[in-house]
């Protein structure tokens, strides 16, 4: 374990876009099992090569300002993704409308029949049937 430990030190490691990109490979060796396409398997290679490059790299500037750009780009998809979980949790107790106003998404309880919505960020007041 310490072999590993001093081999690991001054790299840069494992962060979000390497488990993004093993599993894309993952997905992509599903895909290559269900369809039998074995040129697939060259794609999936160069995935896991490009993560091992990147775990065991020693320029961590260059790996961190990759990682860093893939969270700018992954962290809204993640938060609307986030955001459906719990709408579609509440689907059964709540209804979801969006502010005419400021667009924001607000939630209001199922059954009540039609009401006036006041929104809480802009103070608009629309009538909606929940």
């Amino acid at each position: 374990m310490d072999f590993i430990r001093r081999f690991m030190a001054g790299r840069y490691g494992n962060d979000r876009l390497n488990n993004a990109l093993l599993l894309l490979g993952l997905v992509l060796l599903l895909i290559e099992w269900l369809t039998g396409w074995r040129w697939m398997g060259i794609f999936i290679l160069a995935l896991l090569c490009l993560c091992y490059f990147r775990m065991f790299s020693r320029n961590i500037r260059a790996r961190y300002q990759e990682n860093h750009k893939f969270m700018q780009w992954w962290e809204p998809i993640s938060r609307r993704l986030q955001d459906a979980r719990v709408r579609f949790g509440d689907r059964k107790t709540h209804r979801f409308f969006k502010c005419p106003q400021c667009g924001k998404r607000l939630r209001v309880p199922r059954g009540r029949g039609r009401i006036e919505i006041t929104c809480p960020y802009c103070r608009t007041r629309f009538v909606k049937k929940t």
